[in-house]
C-alpha cells in the first residue's frame, strides 16, 4: 500500500497515518495479518518523528484495526473491529469498498476521483416547483402537493420559471392549460411533470345530489382566494338547487371573510382555506389535483429518496 503525508493540510500527520491505514483495511489494499512498516521505515521515509509513527499505530491498536508482536512488528488484525463503527467510519467503509471495486475493475484513481467529483455534482432535486402565474390557483396547488407528497414544494410564476436559482434542486410542475407556454420557457433538457386536474364541478355536483335537497333551505358558505372557485361553487350551488340568498359567498383576500361563516351549515372551500376557517365549521374540501397525479408525483419522489 502506498502512504502520503500532506505538511501542509489542517490534519495532523499522526490522523492521516490512522486514516490510509484504516482506509487500507476497509478496500482490502491492506491484507488480514499483513505487516506495515515499521516506524522506522515511516520516519526515515517522509522525515517525520518516530514517536508520530507509535502514536498512530497505538491508536489503531487500541480500536482493534492492528496488533502489535514484540520483536516481530505491527500486523493488521485477522478480525475488525466489533463495536459499531462511526458515522464518518461507516462512510469511509463505503469508500473503500467502491477504492476496491474500481480497483479490480482496472479503473485508476485519477479516473475514480473524477467520476466521484462529477457524481458529486450532480446533486438529485430536493423539492418540488409550482409554476403558476395565478398566485391564488398557485397556493392551492402547493398546499394539495404538500398535504400528499414528502419533499417541500415551493411556487413562481411564469416569468421566473427559468432562473438557476429556483430550478437549481427543483422539479417543475405545471397545471395542464400551462404545459406547453411553460416547457418553451424552461431551459433544455429540464424535465416538466403535467399536474392533472380533478374536476371541481364534477366532484361537487356529485355531493350536491347526496345532499339535496333535503337541506335546500341551509345556508352554505363558499370561500376561496382563487376567484373561479368562488364562481364555480356559487354556479353548481345554484344549479343544484340552493335559492342564491342561501349562499354565502367569502373573497379570503378582503379582510373580515371569516365574519357569519359560524352560522353555515357547511363551507365549501379548497384545501388552503380549510386550514384557516373558523374551529366551529364544517368544512365541505374540494381538492383540483387527482390522485392518479398525486400518485406519479409520490413515484418520482421514491426514486429520488431511494436512491443511493
Amino acid at each position: 500500500m502506498r502512504l502520503w503525508l500532506n505538511r501542509t493540510g489542517e490534519v495532523s500527520l499522526r490522523e492521516q497515518l490512522i486514516t490510509q491505514v484504516v482506509l487500507g483495511i476497509l478496500s482490502r489494499e491492506l491484507a488480514p495479518g499483513q505487516r506495515l512498516p515499521s516506524t522506522r521505515d515511516l520516519s526515515r521515509r517522509f522525515g517525520i518523528h518516530a514517536n508520530t509513527a507509535s502514536a498512530a499505530y497505538r491508536q489503531l491498536e487500541n480500536e482493534g484495526w492492528v496488533e502489535m508482536r514484540h520483536g516481530s512488528g505491527v500486523f493488521v488484525r485477522t478480525t475488525r473491529p466489533e463495536s459499531s463503527l462511526s458515522p464518518e467510519m461507516a462512510l469511509d467503509q463505503m469508500i473503500g469498498d467502491l477504492a476496491a471495486k474500481a480497483r479490480k475493475l482496472g479503473a485508476s484513481d485519477a479516473l475514480l476521483k473524477a467520476r466521484l467529483r462529477r457524481w458529486l455534482a450532480l446533486e438529485p432535486p430536493a423539492r418540488w416547483l409550482v409554476i403558476e402565474p395565478d398566485p391564488e390557483l398557485r397556493g392551492i396547488v402547493i398546499t394539495e402537493m404538500e398535504q400528499a407528497l414528502s419533499l417541500p414544494v415551493i411556487g413562481c410564476g411564469p416569468e421566473d420559471c427559468g432562473k438557476p436559482t429556483l430550478l437549481e434542486g427543483s422539479m417543475p410542475a405545471v397545471l395542464p392549460s400551462k404545459a406547453a407556454a411553460v416547457r418553451k420557457l424552461l431551459p433544455a433538457g429540464n424535465e416538466l411533470a403535467t399536474l392533472q386536474v380533478h374536476p371541481v364541478t364534477a366532484e361537487l355536483e356529485s355531493y350536491l345530489k347526496r345532499y339535496m335537497p333535503a337541506h335546500s333551505t341551509d345556508l352554505v358558505g363558499i370561500v376561496s382566494r382563487w376567484a373561479d372557485f368562488q364562481r364555480i361553487g356559487q354556479t353548481m350551488l345554484v344549479a343544484a338547487g340552493l335559492a342564491p340568498e342561501c349562499l354565502l359567498v367569502r373573497d379570503a383576500t378582503r379582510p373580515g371573510w371569516k365574519r357569519g361563516l359560524e352560522a353555515t351549515a357547511a363551507v365549501v372551500c379548497d384545501a388552503a382555506i380549510a386550514q384557516e376557517l373558523p374551529a366551529a365549521c364544517h368544512a365541505i374540501i374540494f381538492r383540483l389535483l387527482g390522485e392518479p397525479s398525486l400518485a406519479d408525483l409520490r413515484t418520482r419522489e421514491e426514486a429520488i429518496l431511494s436512491a443511493p
